[in-house]
């Protein structure tokens, strides 16, 4: 398990809401720190080639068909259904939404399906899964009830009919910001923002470290009992699933100011945790990016720091947070060839007798991209 690049140079987003559909990587509004988050924009897309590391931005003529397209939002999810993506949820500075936008990504059109039944109240900061036909949205914000949710609403993706789960045993606390992972027939929620009050936002914030899963066959929440060193609690963290196993990385404590970049590993078999220490350099602790799996790679983008925690940025605009616009690549199963390339990066060795193909790997390694410029550029 290796770090293997690091590139700047990439959309600088927050919050935003990442997807993949084989070997691109679909990334989905956010925020920067400076952008007017009151306006309802059409909402941006940014593609990753994963082959190559290199960002694009969709033109927005490829966009207007002004009534299908979502507005710029922050705390949305995306789910792949079919080759398709489904965005729902999520808001801007004014108002939260509750409408199903799709996204297809051959044509890169818009639509916005109808859905009836029971169509769960706007949010953001829930979260949102598919297993077999159905999308599964747990917790978040409710804006309109403006408090913090612990209900499961399930969309039939064939029939676009909406209906409120009812399950059994006590399910987690109400939250925000968590995350959700379909393992099987389970659905393994962790972390995430509540309060000492329940259902309601008090300022006294609780960060829950235990994990627990709703058993989507029996309907029923379980609380697992974990063996191992469990990860603090934590908000606005990565959660995705590899190889067995579920993984957590970053995030933030409120009520201990900390953000992470720690990276733990949960076997939902054995119920067992351990902390995981990747070779090679990891990204600087953060919050609010995105963590998405292609193949053996898992791809980290994007997310927001102190700007103490960022000693590559340290004069960055002197702000409190620096927006990331940075791309890391985790490798599970990093090849021979990937190591020798790295190696003839890190030494410096010389490339001129290689073949076409592999300065070009190296090339591709090494060259930042060109979507956003660094904090402290001018002219």
């Amino acid at each position: 398990m290796h770090w293997t690049v690091k590139l700047d140079g990439g959309p600088r987003r927050v919050n935003h809401a990442a997807i993949a559909v084989g070997e691109k990587i679909y990334s989905f509004g956010g925020y920067c720190t400076g952008e007017d988050s009151f306006r309802t924009r059409p909402m941006d897309v940014h593609v990753l080639n994963t082959a190559n590391y290199r960002w694009s931005l969709l033109p927005s003529n490829e966009r207007s068909n002004a009534s299908n397209v979502p507005f710029q939002r922050y705390g949305h999810t995306a789910v792949a259904y079919k080759g398709e993506i489904y965005i729902w949820g999520g808001r801007n500075d004014l108002f939260a939404c509750n409408q199903l936008y799709c996204f297809n990504p051959i044509t890169h059109k818009w639509s916005n399906p109808k859905t009836g039944g029971n169509i769960p109240g706007a949010r953001d900061g829930h979260s949102a899964c598919v297993v077999d036909h159905q999308m599964y949205i747990f917790g978040g914000f409710d804006d309109e009830a403006d408090r913090f949710s612990q209900s499961v609403h399930v969309l039939d993706l064939r029939t676009m009919t909406w209906r409120c789960l009812m399950t059994n045993n006590p399910p987690p606390a109400h939250r925000d910001f968590h995350s959700a992972t379909a393992v099987g027939t389970r659905m393994y929620v962790f972390g995430g923002r509540g309060d000492l009050s329940g259902a309601y936002h008090t300022q006294e914030e609780t960060y829950c470290p235990e994990i627990m899963y709703l058993d989507l066959v029996a309907n029923e929440w379980h609380k697992p009992k974990v063996t191992g060193e469990k990860p603090l609690g934590r908000r606005s963290h990565s959660a995705f699933y590899y190889n067995g196993y579920i993984y957590i990385f970053g995030g933030f404590n409120g009520i201990m100011s900390q953000h992470f970049n720690n990276f733990y590993r949960f076997d939902p078999k054995a119920n067992h945790w351990a902390q995981v220490k990747p070779v090679g350099i990891p990204p600087c602790p953060r919050r609010r990016q995105a963590c998405i799996v292609v193949g053996d790679r898992m791809f980290l983008f994007g997310g927001t720091s102190p700007l103490t925690l960022c000693t590559d940025n340290a004069d960055a605009a002197g702000e409190d947070l620096l927006d990331h616009n940075d791309l890391h690549v985790l490798d599970f199963n990093p090849t021979l060839r990937q190591l020798s390339l790295l190696s003839v990066i890190k030494n410096k060795l010389d490339q001129s007798k290689l073949p076409d193909i592999l300065r070009w790997e190296i090339k591709s390694i090494i060259t930042p991209n060109s979507i956003s410029r660094q904090l402290n550029s001018t002219g």
